[in-house]
Parts: structure tokens; C-alpha cells; sequence
């Protein structure tokens, strides 16, 4: 079955390595296959990786996009196991992402890792009163 994605005008998406822009028009793409697939929304760059839940989430996309994601395994735990060393609430929220990079589902671990950022951000502004 495949994957259908509804892009805005000059929206982008990352099908494998290659990076495509839509043009001015809405376009609905059908796509058949086995190889990663990220909408813009869903990237973070680098750079916006300002916090420990966003390094981890950073780093679990480069794995769901590398062809070898055990390369980003050592720096994923070592970010982790600070994370939880700061905040052992966290962990049970781990268990459920490191369970699904171990099964090599990087997307949904992905999506775990998103509503980990979602808590950082609850926690800090709680904290900072914002």
C-alpha cells in the first residue's frame, strides 16, 4: 500500500537522500516503497538541536535516515543516559523510544521523541515561569 502525501504549494519533503520542493500548486504524491521519508515539518536541522530532548530527537532522525543508523547509536545513549542523570522522570518516556530504535522503527521513535521535546518545553517554562 502506498504512502499518500498531500504537499503544499512549495512545501518540501525528504524522500531517501533527495530533498524535493513543490512548485505553486497543491500535489498529492503516491509513494511505493521501503526508504525514509520526512515532510519539512517534521525536520529539525542541527542548529535548532538547543536542547537535550531536541539533540535526542536530532539524532534519531539522522538514524531513521542513514543507511547505517548504529552509527548514531553511541552519542543517542550517551545524550540519553545524561538526560535521564538530570531528570530520572524521563526514563519511563526513553523506554518506549529506545524500544522502538532497537526494533529499527526510527519514524515512530521519532514521534515518541516529539512528545518528549513537547514535556521539555512544559517542564522549562514551568520553571522559568514563561
Amino acid at each position: 500500500m502506498a504512502l499518500v502525501i498531500d504537499l503544499k504549494p512549495g512545501e518540501k519533503i525528504l524522500i531517501g537522500s533527495a530533498v524535493i520542493t513543490n512548485d505553486t500548486q497543491r500535489t498529492r504524491l503516491h509513494i511505493d516503497g521501503d526508504t525514509p521519508i520526512l515532510r519539512e515539518k517534521d525536520v529539525m536541522k542541527e542548529e535548532d538541536a538547543d536542547t537535550p530532548c531536541k539533540k535526542a530527537y536530532f539524532l534519531i532522525q539522522c538514524m531513521y535516515m542513514a543507511r547505517n543508523p548504529s552509527m548514531y547509536h553511541d552519542k543517542y545513549f550517551s545524550t540519553i543516559k545524561e538526560i535521564q542523570h538530570a531528570a530520572p522522570k524521563l526514563s519511563f518516556f526513553f523506554l518506549e523510544i529506545n524500544e522502538k530504535i532497537i526494533e529499527g522503527m526510527y519514524y515512530k521513535a521519532m514521534k515518541a521523541a516529539k512528545d518528549l521535546i513537547q514535556l521539555e518545553k512544559d517542564l522549562i517554562d514551568n520553571v522559568t515561569g514563561g
